[in-house]
């Protein structure tokens, strides 16, 4: 079995339907992954454990998806020295979602956490790739490719609806 490259975080459950996008692209361009709940608030220990290990256990990105507070970003970037990128996640007690947005894009300098749109997880497993494979020609053919398809398929919605 393949070690996997990214790890895919999330502060609890809910949080899955947004973050399977991640997976999902990663799937596609045939990065190994790991998925966990790792909550900061309710499971700080573990969130200590999985951030401080990451680079050990050959992880190369983290991808950490929070809603409401959205400490677990931020918490995970300060813990480890991979790059984290932080997916605010629009939850049952976020303020759609800018609560989330705000906590996460605003780190203090010396804890970078590389932030998408709220719900964005498709483009935080696009960039998680990005960062994979910036020195891999194959895998970034393959992002090449990834970013072809979207634009046709941007380029048949326009056709269609001309017609």
């Amino acid at each position: 079995m393949t070690k996997p490259k990214v790890g895919i975080i999330m502060g609890s459950n809910s949080d899955l339907p947004v973050m399977q996008a991640a997976a999902d692209v990663l799937k596609e361009l045939g990065i190994p992954f790991e998925m966990d709940i790792v909550s900061a608030h309710r499971t700080p220990e573990k969130m200590f454990e999985y951030a401080k290990n990451a680079h050990t256990r050959g992880l190369n990105v983290i991808i950490a998806g929070a809603g409401g507070a959205a400490h677990l970003p931020g918490m995970v970037a300060s813990l480890t020295p991979l790059p984290v990128i932080g997916v605010p996640v629009k939850s049952s007690n976020s303020i759609d979602g800018w609560d989330s947005l705000l906590s996460i894009v605003q780190m203090p300098n010396g804890v970078p956490v590389a932030t998408v749109a709220v719900n964005a997880a498709q483009n935080a497993g696009i960039l998680a790739a990005q960062i994979i494979y910036c020195s891999n020609v194959d895998g970034l053919n393959k992002i090449i490719s990834f970013k072809e398809a979207l634009k046709q398929k941007v380029n048949k919605a326009s056709d269609d609806l001309k017609k």
